[in-house]
């Protein structure tokens, strides 16, 4: 069982921030941001590549509650999905990162020249 699942079952703690019968919104531990939040659907999903358009269209509305209810509509804020070991997802269950609560630069390129061949 993956860590967002043991979450979910209430094995682990987490500083939840909303909460309905198919998803999960709670603060991540080592944030990146201000406000980091991770959003997660309670069914085990691996990736965005296996997600069903109904959990996805069902999740769009519910991230859109998190981020009403964490204040970052009127200033913005970045959300992210990691996608397999080369766009850096580390926990096999589908998660979005919503960041904001202050500017946000964009530094992720592991070399950081976009112009060098892979």
């Amino acid at each position: 069982m993956c860590i967002f699942c043991k979450i979910i079952d209430g094995e682990i703690p987490s500083n939840k921030i909303l909460e309905d019968d198919n998803f999960l919104a709670f603060h991540d531990i080592n944030p990146a941001a201000p406000v980091h939040v991770l959003v997660i659907p309670k069914e085990h999903v691996v990736s965005f590549n296996d997600v069903s358009s109904e959990i996805m269209g069902n999740m769009s509305k519910f991230i859109q509650e998190v981020a009403n209810k964490m204040g970052l509509n009127e200033n913005g804020y970045r959300l992210i999905t990691n996608i397999g070991d080369d766009g850096g997802q580390e926990v096999k269950h589908l998660h979005f990162h919503i960041l904001g609560g202050g500017k946000l630069i964009w530094n992720h390129y592991e070399q950081n020249d976009p112009h060098k061949s892979i």
